[in-house]
């Protein structure tokens, strides 16, 4: 059977086609039969083989036809499991939703991303409902993250779109699409070894998408590298597609906050990111260490209650607590706490958040973009985490801490994979506030240029 090795850029594998050396419908092949094997089960909640290979036979006619839709065309791509695809139920990782009436019409990325030639392999695994960064689903299992595998032992791929960073880690699909509300699809990236990108919250549409916060959702792409993510994100957008250039390394201006965001990291990631931030101060960048004050004020402001738990239960309070036991209990608790904050407390925080965007925004005016480890520690054992609730919830609240910040400020983020060869896997964040998509790509490209040229 043809293969590709997985992380192999959409551009090489694009390549590929266009010089005849694969087809689509050998690259599809390859991801369904990775898709049936190993961690695979429980990284899809279903795969699409029958359409994924008509798409694929679509694909290379069109091609033979001299007619090539986009830099993408036949091109294994993943969707996370609350995206709608027509004819079948949108089950957002759960049990509660397996019977519900099958979508109409494709969501609009799902759409764009099929007007645009790419093969949907299938529905990748999730957390229940979007609400965790752990990644632990008791309803499909928990697919394994890429590292500490061959000692046998089971780590967790983060969350929430965990078999989306598994669908691509593991080559069933070239990328993979995910949401990501306050972290969702850094997390993953960062644990499993990818790029992950997050745009501004409005640049992609979340038509067709099953809701968590409507405030702070977001969608975006998991791929090998900056590129990829620069494409697939135009594609979401449905915004025309040009190259993007690297900004230049010598050039960059870049906080790395000394608050917060460093709090409680491991020595792995410690290591990871001192080498990452010697590497770029080597290569000409500005590093300033400094705190972010802002940062300061996130619990305060939080302390009355969140947009997730509370744009959750509004969603969620036709099926809770009357069909509680269909949940995750660790999903509906959160879900549940979402009640508990009052009208008055969810205006007040609408505006504390309007106030800190602009505070953040006055502190970052004289840099490019602010830089943090994307999460502080090293994936954490699954078997631990689905034994102890507290266990669960403290890995929950450190892994979502660095992340979900970029949410809170409506900014745009990329998640960069700094580990070593051989070393269990590392992200190092960089973000703008939002707006600033095209910027942030640009130093990402620059950022990612310098690392992986001082890799060992």
């Amino acid at each position: 059977m043809p293969a590709f090795a997985p992380l192999t850029p959409l551009a090489d594998a694009a390549a590929d086609l266009a010089h005849g050396r694969t087809s689509a419908t050998q690259l599809t092949e390859t991801a369904l039969a990775r898709a049936g094997a190993g961690e695979g089960p429980s990284t899809f909640t279903r795969v699409l083989t029958e359409s994924a290979r008509a798409q694929a036979r679509a694909s290379d006619l069109l091609r033979a036809a001299g007619v090539v839709r986009s830099p993408i065309e036949g091109l294994p791509i993943s969707v996370k499991d609350l995206f709608d695809i027509a004819g079948h139920a949108t089950r957002a990782g759960s049990r509660l939703l397996e019977n519900a009436v099958p979508a109409a019409h494709d969501a609009r990325i799902v759409q764009r991303l099929r007007a645009a030639g790419a093969v949907i392999v299938g529905t990748t695994n999730m957390t229940e409902f979007a609400f965790s960064g752990v990644g632990i689903n008791p309803h499909y299992g928990t697919p394994r993250g890429p590292w500490g595998r061959e000692d046998g032992g089971g780590r967790i791929p983060g969350g929430s779109s965990s078999g989306a960073a598994v669908s691509v880690a593991d080559g069933m699909a070239l990328a993979a699409i995910g949401t990501d509300t306050g972290g969702s699809v850094r997390i993953p990236s960062a644990l499993c070894g990818l790029t992950g990108y997050k745009p501004t919250a409005r640049r992609v549409s979340t038509q067709g998408a099953l809701p968590l916060s409507t405030t702070l959702d977001s969608v975006g792409p998991l791929a090998p590298t900056v590129r990829c993510c620069a494409l697939l994100g135009s594609i979401l957008a449905g915004e025309p597609y040009s190259e993007p250039l690297a900004a230049h390394a010598a050039h960059l201006r870049l906080l790395a906050p000394t608050n917060v965001v460093l709090a409680g990291m491991d020595a792995t990631v410690g290591a990871g990111w001192e080498r990452a931030l010697a590497r770029l101060s080597r290569a000409g960048a500005q590093v300033t260490r400094a705190p972010l004050a802002p940062l300061d004020e996130l619990a305060a402001i939080h302390a009355r209650g969140s947009f997730s738990a509370a744009e959750a239960w509004a969603w969620h309070r036709r099926y809770l607590p009357e069909h509680q036991g269909a949940y995750d209990p660790r999903v509906a608790e959160r879900i549940l706490a979402g009640q508990r904050m009052g009208a008055a407390d969810y205006v007040d925080l609408l505006a504390a958040r309007q106030r800190w965007i602009a505070a953040m925004r006055a502190q970052l005016a004289d840099f490019d973009a602010f830089v943090m480890p994307t999460v502080p520690i090293v994936a954490p054992e699954i078997a631990p985490l689905v034994a102890s609730d507290a266990a669960f919830f403290a890995a929950n609240a450190l892994l979502l801490r660095n992340t979900s910040l970029v949410n809170f400020l409506d900014g745009c983020a990329v998640s960069l994979p700094i580990h070593a060869a051989g070393e269990a896997p590392v992200g190092l964040s960089l973000a703008c506030p939002g707006g600033h998509d095209q910027r942030l790509i640009a130093l990402a490209l620059a950022v990612e240029n310098v690392l992986r040229r001082a890799a060992p």
